[in-house]
């Protein structure tokens, strides 16, 4: 399933990605943000568990603003797993 997320307090103004039925990222792209960091982040989140995801990238902080854009994409995964 595909998921848009609208993040809060970071550069990047959306994400999008899909999970499959096992809950592993299939695609992952964040709009906007440091190109060259969220182009990383989703390639290293492809193919990885959901859950597992989740755990790596959950409160990483960017420049004290008290979350990041690894760490929306761990609230947004939270979100997609819970409407499974």
């Amino acid at each position: 399933m595909t998921y848009t997320y609208r993040p809060y307090g970071v550069c990047s103004r959306q994400i999008n990605f899909e999970l499959d039925d096992d809950g592993v990222i299939r695609n992952c792209r964040f709009v906007g943000g440091c190109s060259g960091n969220t182009q990383g982040i989703a390639s290293l989140v492809i193919g990885m568990k959901a859950e597992d995801a989740i755990k790596k990238l959950k409160g990483i902080d960017c420049g004290g603003r008290g979350t990041s854009c690894p760490d929306q994409l761990a609230f947004a995964l939270e979100e997609a797993l819970e409407q499974v």
